[in-house]
């Protein structure tokens, strides 16, 4: 996200960490969402400790940022709204504001609410993807004054999936010259240099599906593209989202850097569109070479 002269990009940790910089190289920790969690957090996930994967957008004068409370291994979980007028926590009106819950999930339930994503299609009506194993990447209906589940659709689309291997999560969906595109990371991530995670990806067009790779092989049944898998120095790359400026699609993801003991790395590149109209990553043209 940018606001003024900054960029800002909010992270799975205690309280939401924020990291600010002026270029996208540079980056420091320069506030947090919550310094306490909000008390629904507590009843609703029992054992909470890091808040995951948040995702930030802006609409109606607000930042909204999405995120998810969990414990690993676990679909007992739920996704949280927070909203502020700014990220300048400098800003005398800088504060963020707990909107409560959004959507959870139990155990009996086939599908996980970690890992939302925010999208806007091209009519403006929002919507929120998420989903993590299980069955896969799911998506409702959002109401642009609450931000909360719409009240006149309660229908759960089914947008992906993989049946016989339940690795898949991390969705993120940007539009690009007709078709909307689904991101998404399949295998295993957060194992450093062990990780297996990859950047797979479908396009529609249409926001609800169905989305196909390039092969035309429904995402549903198990079909993905790859963007990129890493290479000899950069391990499991995943859990990616776009952001556009200038004309640009920068592809924002993590990685685990094998020439630093696989510490977790941010990573920001330029995203290349193919002859096709397919996205590439340009790490991965370079290790095609």
């Amino acid at each position: 996200m940018k606001e003024g002269s900054n960029y800002y990009v909010v992270s799975t940790g205690p309280g939401i960490p924020i990291h600010c910089s002026k270029d996208m190289l540079n980056w420091d920790i320069c506030a947090s969402v919550f310094r306490v969690y909000p008390a629904w957090l507590y009843k609703a996930i029992p054992g909470v400790t890091d808040l995951w994967a948040p995702d930030l957008v802006y609409w109606n004068g607000k930042f909204h940022l999405y995120y998810a409370t969990s414990t690993f291994g676990s679909n007992h979980s739920a996704i949280g709204l927070a909203t502020n007028t700014t990220m300048d926590d400098s800003n005398p009106q800088y504060q963020w504001v707990d909107e409560g819950e959004v959507i959870s999930t139990e155990k009996t339930d086939d599908y996980n609410a970690i890992d939302p994503n925010l999208v806007t299609d091209q009519s403006g009506q929002h919507w929120l993807v998420f989903g993590s194993f299980w069955t896969g990447i799911k998506m409702r209906k959002i109401d642009a004054t609450s931000g909360k589940l719409d009240s006149t659709d309660s229908t759960l689309y089914a947008l992906a999936s993989r049946p016989g291997n339940t690795a898949i999560e991390g969705a993120y969906i940007t539009y690009h010259s007709g078709y909307y595109f689904l991101f998404v990371s399949f295998d295993a991530c957060c194992r450093g240099v062990a990780s297996t995670y990859k950047i797979m990806v479908g396009r529609s067009d249409k926001i609800a599906g169905p989305y196909v790779d390039r092969a035309n092989n429904p995402m549903l049944t198990g079909g993905g593209s790859l963007v990129y898998g890493g290479d000899e120095r950069w391990h499991g790359p995943g859990h990616n989202m776009i952001y556009v400026e200038n004309g640009i699609d920068w592809m924002v993801y993590h990685s685990y850097d094998a020439n630093a003991n696989g510490i977790p790395t941010l990573r920001i590149e330029a995203l290349q569109w193919d002859k096709d109209g397919w996205p590439v990553s340009p790490s991965a043209l370079l290790t095609n070479k």
